[in-house]
């Protein structure tokens, strides 16, 4: 009997598996990662102990990944939502600069009470971030242009605006070395007990906690799955889907302006320059997308991006390379990547009879 074997793509795929296959890919990609460090004379145990202990070694690690973690998820809570619809958002940072933008125009301008500013920095940075994602979202909805093109060209726009802003406009002329706004007068409480974390650390755990009942109990988060699943189904249906993409669409570009105002009021930022967003959007983008749309998963990968981004800086001053670095993220962003697709196949064996037999998944 001659016997054959082949890929088969899975109807629909376990979240336990698709987990456990990211975890394994991780896993894999950090064992090439030591023979990649090892091939150039470098201890791989030494390497991670020196990045576990900059991480776990003290309550200013801990602090440090946390404070990184949050524009990272606010930008990957607001893509995971769009990408249930199958809108890929990739114009998060242009909406977090966009958002930190309209906050410290309040914030440099307008001496009221703390508590009241923080408040109205907050409306306007929401409001920006989903006014700049309104042109992305009406030309997608009643023109079919292609999202991807809109919001990743006025990232390009953002970054001038606020570039424009810090060198000149708004520029504080005090500043003789570092070219940027003044500093907004107020900052978020911080946590009791902590050096440098404030309570904007809550708000990513309370949206994707809110995002996460909308699409489990709630008729709206039905029909956002059933537009990304099948438009002309959720048409046919009676569904109104222009204006459900919309919606989903500014409020997408409202959580990322969000959270331009959250690290804009975080202790020890407070000052908008062109390098305000270290690529937080692109982050956000890659933490949204390996974890396929769930909610929960992007809160732990949000803090596994930024343990390794704060690891990395750590690993910097230990006299490891930058561009060392930023291959051992690759390979690591790679490794979860083709574990999670992998979990979408499995090899079927082909008997002679034509007869198919599931003989496990990919991974």
């Amino acid at each position: 009997m001659n016997l054959s074997y082949r890929l088969e793509r899975r109807l629909d795929t376990d979240p336990r598996r698709a987990t456990l296959a990211r975890i394994g890919g991780a896993l894999a990609a950090m064992v090439v990662a030591a023979i990649v460090l090892a091939a150039t004379g470098r201890n791989p145990l030494s390497i991670l102990a020196d990045a576990l202990d900059a991480i776990f070694g003290s309550q200013r690690g801990i602090e440090g990944v946390a404070l990184r973690a949050i524009p990272i998820l606010m930008c990957a809570t607001g893509v995971a939502l769009s990408l249930r619809m199958r809108i890929w958002n990739i114009g998060s940072d242009g909406q977090f600069l966009v958002g930190a933008l309209a906050a410290v125009g309040v914030g440099i301008h307008w001496d009221g009470p703390g508590w009241l500013v923080l408040i109205v920095m907050g409306i306007v940075a929401t409001a920006a971030g989903a006014v700049w994602m309104a042109i992305p979202a009406l030309a997608r909805a009643y023109w079919n242009v292609n999202e991807i093109i809109t919001t990743l060209l006025l990232n390009f726009v953002a970054v001038q605006l606020v570039a424009w802003a810090a060198l000149s406009f708004w520029r504080d002329e005090k500043a003789q070395v570092v070219q940027s706004t003044p500093p907004v007068g107020t900052t978020l409480a911080k946590i009791p007990g902590l050096d440098s974390l404030s309570i904007a650390v809550v708000v990513p755990f309370v949206l994707a906690g809110a995002l996460w009942w909308l699409f489990r109990s709630t008729t709206l988060g039905f029909e956002i799955d059933t537009i990304g699943g099948n438009r002309r189904a959720a048409t046919f249906a009676g569904m109104n889907v222009r204006q459900r993409m919309v919606i989903v669409m500014l409020v997408t570009g409202a959580i990322a302006g969000l959270g331009g105002m959250l690290q804009l009021s975080a202790p020890g930022a407070q000052r908008l320059n062109t390098g305000f967003s270290a690529q937080y959007g692109l982050s956000g983008f890659i933490v949204a997308t390996l974890a396929g749309g769930s909610f929960i998963g992007l809160v732990f990968g949000g803090f596994f991006i930024a343990a390794m981004f704060y690891a990395g800086l750590v690993l910097q001053t230990k006299g490891l390379s930058v561009y060392i670095i930023f291959a051992l993220y690759g390979i690591i962003l790679l490794g979860i990547a083709l574990g999670e697709v992998a979990s979408r196949y499995r090899v079927v064996r082909a008997s002679g009879t034509g007869q198919l037999t599931d003989v496990g998944a990919v991974t």
